[in-house]
């Protein structure tokens, strides 16, 4: 099988980014955003997606953590999709439900071809650590534009931010993970009745 894998660089006046994906990792991950709780989370994606993920990114922090965080997600959307390539032989869907004591949250995806994001999470409070919690929002709509992927994100319950925020980019890395896999029963098929994703 080729290898599924592929580095990206975005340099803007906000950003400068570039992050190396390998879609048939062991979970691995370094990350530097200079954005704590999103390292924090896109570890989880990392290890719970069994991705491997070197993110390096440098912004405007000083001002406000959204340009780094959206366009994070820029970037690891590109880098998926560079790596996915054709998308000949992946099972395209997963999905997945991930608990973390009283919260509990549900991702699906779709690696369509047609960017959209249902994204229903809501936040007891504005704040996790330093990081602005509108920002998750942000992150998964940059993340679906660039990699071309319809996803539903919901959290079912919870009260501790912290727990939701840790469910949804759990459930997100696992559901990643599903959609991107081969299908031993699909190789060198696409997996949509067009021809093509």
């Amino acid at each position: 099988m080729q290898e599924r894998k592929a580095t990206v660089e975005r340099m803007t006046k906000e950003t400068e980014i570039r992050i190396a994906v390998n879609l048939d990792g062991k979970g691995q991950s370094s990350l530097n955003t200079s954005v704590p709780f999103l390292d924090h989370m896109l570890e989880q994606i990392a290890r719970h997606g069994m991705i491997d993920l070197d993110i390096r990114a440098k912004g405007d922090v000083h001002i406000d953590d959204h340009h780094t965080v959206e366009d994070v997600g820029i970037v690891l959307g590109q880098a998926v999709a560079r790596a996915l390539g054709s998308k000949e032989g992946v099972r395209r869907y997963g999905h997945a439900y991930v608990p973390l004591d009283e919260a509990l949250a549900r991702v699906v995806i779709d690696l369509s071809g047609r960017p959209g994001l249902e994204y229903h999470v809501n936040f007891p409070r504005e704040r996790i650590g330093s990081m602005d919690v509108d920002l998750f929002q942000e992150f998964f709509r940059a993340f679906c534009n660039h990699a071309q992927a319809t996803v539903h994100i919901d959290s079912l319950r919870g009260i501790n931010a912290h727990h939701i925020a840790e469910t949804v980019f759990k459930a997100f890395g696992r559901a990643l993970r599903a959609a991107v896999e081969i299908d031993p029963r699909g190789q060198g098929i696409m997996p949509s009745t067009k021809g093509s994703l």
